[in-house]
């Protein structure tokens, strides 16, 4: 019979092999257990990993997991059936949180699915029906909540994402069965996560960025000073772009500050966080301004 990598070690547990006569093992023990496991040959490498992560699960919360509330991609209710899917295209999320009057106040979840079939269906609603009329119920989790006893639940119940409420009653994140499954198998890689150039001239006036570059180097890079109110709080250029733009940036969100003109480019990662942005001049620097 072929064992799956936990499989494999209760088995061992279950033989006798490595700690035969305590049932009531603690977490502490049961990494001792992995470990006596992997030493004898009885878990590969990757496979005792695996079931560490398992065992850490126990003990992890779903506010270490969750995707922040600044980083939520969400849509006001009120947005036509056309909006919705020209967000969940840039965005490339497939289910997105729909809001009434804030963040606060989570009405239901948009699927693209839905809002494609309605449009498919019926042309004329595109622009006339609002993504609020085409909503399916959210599930509301405290932050607080065990991973493991939410994964059973999603499970259970075909649950994919839930809203995630801090101790207020206010949105605190999101979080999907994948941010879960991610804490166990480890992070999923991206065909774009190859060392990448942080500065990257195109021309004399324009210049790919990475988002996590941070807004001081981008300073130094492009020679330019922005404002301490506008870097206030943030640390790299894709957050001075969430902060000054409200929102978290997609492909195409644009932003002119101090003589530049940013714009979001290629989402990467599980998460479709932005990796770069384009920065293109739009006044000349400061010396030339001078001399003229």
């Amino acid at each position: 019979m072929k064992f799956s990598p936990i499989g494999k070690f209760l088995h061992a547990i279950s033989r006798g092999k490595i700690f035969p006569n305590n049932p009531n093992t603690k977490d502490e023990e049961l990494h001792d257990l992995v470990e006596q496991a992997s030493s004898r040959g009885l878990v590969e490498d990757s496979e005792r990993e695996m079931i560490h992560s398992v065992i850490d699960l126990g003990e992890t919360l779903v506010r270490e997991l969750m995707v922040p509330r600044t980083e939520i991609v969400w849509i006001e209710g009120d947005k036509t059936l056309r909006q919705g899917l020209s967000l969940a295209l840039r965005s490339g999320f497939t289910r997105i949180p729909v809001i009434d009057e804030n963040l606060d106040n989570v009405i239901g979840i948009a699927y693209v699915k839905d809002l494609a079939r309605r449009s498919h269906e019926h042309h004329e609603a595109e622009n006339v029906e609002s993504v609020s009329q085409h909503l399916r119920p959210a599930t509301f989790i405290p932050e607080n909540k065990p991973a493991t006893e939410l994964l059973k639940e999603m499970q259970r119940n075909q649950i994919h994402m839930a809203i995630v409420i801090d101790e207020y009653g206010g949105t605190a994140g999101l979080i999907t069965i994948e941010d879960i499954l991610e804490e166990i198998v480890g992070e999923i890689a991206d065909e774009y996560d190859d060392e990448q150039v942080e500065v990257e001239w195109l021309g004399d006036t324009t210049a790919r960025v990475l988002a996590r570059l941070h807004v001081e180097d981008f300073e130094d890079a492009l020679k330019t000073e922005l404002s301490d109110e506008d870097k206030e709080g943030v640390d790299s250029v894709g957050g001075l772009l969430a902060k000054l733009l409200g929102r978290v940036p997609i492909p195409g969100s644009t932003l002119e500050i101090a003589g530049w003109k940013l714009t979001a480019e290629r989402p990467a990662g599980r998460r479709h966080r932005i990796t770069t942005v384009l920065a293109e001049r739009i006044a000349p620097p400061p010396e030339e301004s001078l001399s003229e």
